[in-house]
C-alpha cells in the first residue's frame, strides 16, 4: 500500500542541501529553479545524490523508494524543498499513486527520473552462465528494472501530456545497456531494453515536448554494487570497488562517482537540454573502449569469486 511523509523545516549548509562552496555562492545559478521533480529510488547511491542535487539547483523534489526509514530521513534533511513518498516500482498503483500525488501536491510535474534498479544475482546460477542462470532471479530482475521504468514513463506522460507544459524523463541505464560482457545476464538484459524503451519513448513523445534520455554509468562505487563485489566472502569496500573500476577503462585516474551521475542527469533534466530529446546520453567512466587485459580482469574477478561460493 503506497503511503505518503511530508515534512518541513529549513535549508541550509548544516542539512546536506548545499553540497560545495560553488552552490554555497550567492550568484550561483539553479538550473531547476520551481522545476517539480519526482525521482524514482532516490533512496541512497545515485539517487540521493540526484535529490540532494535538485533540491540545490531550486527543485521541488519528491523522493520515491521502498525504504520508508531512509526516505523520510533524507526528506527531513532535504525539506522543505523535498517529501517521500513510498513507491514499489514492480506495483503499478504504487507508481500512479506517486504521479498524482506528487501533481495533487505541486500541481504538475516537470521532470521524472527512473533510478531504481536491481543488480540481480552474481552467482554462477544468476550472473554467469547463461546454461545455469535462475529464471525466478532474471524475472525479478526485469520487473523492477524493466517495468518499474516503463510504469514511470506511463504515469509520467499521463501527467505531462494533458499538462502541454512539455516535461523531461530520465533513465539510469548502465555502460551494460550498451555494451556486452559488463554484468549478470539479466541485468544487462535490462539496461539494454531501457536503452530501447528510452529511444521508442523519446520518438512519441517528442511531439508534447516531452524529452527522453538516460544516462548509462559504468561501476560507481554505490551500497548495491559495494554489497555485491565479493559474493560469498563478505562486503566489500567502496576503495576496492573503486580501485579495480579504475583498472578497467582507457581514461586513467578517472573515479566515477554518484555525483557525477547526478550532475548528467542534472543537465538532462534542465533546460540546457532541450535539444537532447531523442537519444540516451553517453556511457560515462571512459571505459567503452576496454582493453583486451581490461576484459580478462573482469573475468578472473568473477572466476575467483565464483569458485568461493562452490567451496
Amino acid at each position: 500500500m503506497a503511503s505518503e511523509v511530508m515534512h518541513e523545516g529549513s535549508n541550509g549548509l548544516t542539512n546536506g542541501v548545499i553540497t560545495n562552496a560553488r552552490e554555497a555562492n550567492p550568484s550561483f545559478h539553479k538550473r531547476l529553479e520551481g522545476k517539480v521533480v519526482i525521482i524514482i529510488g532516490g533512496t541512497r547511491g545515485i539517487g540521493e545524490e540526484m535529490a540532494r542535487l535538485f533540491v540545490a539547483h531550486g527543485a521541488k523534489v519528491v523522493i520515491s523508494g521502498t525504504s520508508d526509514t531512509r526516505g523520510a530521513a533524507l526528506a527531513a534533511i532535504l525539506s522543505p524543498a523535498a517529501s517521500f513518498v513510498h513507491c514499489d516500482v514492480s506495483v503499478e498503483t504504487d507508481v500512479s499513486h506517486l504521479v498524482e500525488s506528487t501533481v495533487a501536491r505541486h500541481g504538475h510535474l516537470d521532470v521524472l527520473v527512473n533510478n531504481a534498479g536491481v543488480l540481480g544475482s552474481q552467482s554462477a546460477r544468476g550472473g554467469k552462465s547463461i546454461a545455469e542462470f535462475d529464471a525466478d532471479e532474471f524475472e525479478r530482475v526485469m520487473r523492477v528494472n524493466v517495468r518499474g521504468v516503463a510504469l514511470g514513463m506511463k504515469h509520467a506522460a499521463r501527467a505531462m501530456v494533458p499538462a502541454r507544459r512539455g516535461g523531461c524523463v530520465v533513465s539510469t541505464a548502465s555502460v551494460a545497456g550498451v555494451a556486452g560482457g559488463m554484468g549478470p545476464h539479466a541485468y544487462t538484459a535490462s539496461k539494454h531494453a531501457i536503452v530501447g524503451l528510452t529511444r521508442n519513448a523519446a520518438c512519441e513523445l517528442g511531439k508534447h515536448g516531452i524529452r527522453v534520455n538516460c544516462v548509462s554509468p559504468f561501476g560507481v562505487a554505490t551500497d548495491m554494487l559495494v554489497d555485491a563485489w565479493r559474493p560469498g566472502r563478505g562486503r566489500g569496500s567502496e576503495e576496492e570497488v573503486e580501485e579495480f573500476v579504475r583498472g578497467l577503462g582507457n581514461l586513467k585516474g578517472v573515479t566515477l562517482r554518484a555525483r557525477d551521475v547526478a550532475e548528467a542527469a542534472l543537465y538532462l533534466a534542465s533546460d540546457e537540454s532541450n535539444h537532447r530529446g531523442l537519444e540516451p546520453g553517453p556511457p560515462q567512466g571512459g571505459v567503452m573502449s576496454m582493453t583486451i587485459r581490461a576484459r580478462y580482469m573482469l573475468d578472473k574477478e568473477i572466476e575467483k569469486s565464483l569458485s568461493i561460493m562452490k567451496e
